[in-house]
């Protein structure tokens, strides 16, 4: 049996091992419980969140070159 099949049997196994153990139900209620804690809350995902940093540093692109051309026009003054 070559390494990486063997610790990935044991992985199983032992995964196999806690999910049938009291640990794996307070591993289930406690995930359970925190999903809807989180649900209560206001939060994004990350995708949100990378979308509306686009979309920031998009709109600031737009007023910086607004602004340049704002400050040459009152230079043309």
């Amino acid at each position: 049996m070559e390494i990486p099949s063997f610790i990935e049997d044991l992985q199983q196994r032992l995964g196999a091992m806690f999910a049938a153990s009291p640990a794996g139900d307070v591993q289930r209620n406690l995930k359970a419980l925190l999903s809807q804690q989180f649900a209560k809350l206001d939060l994004v995902t990350r995708d949100e969140f990378d979308i509306q940093r686009e979309v920031l540093a998009k709109a600031r692109e737009k007023i910086e070159t607004l602004e340049a051309k704002v400050a040459e026009l009152e230079l043309r003054r």
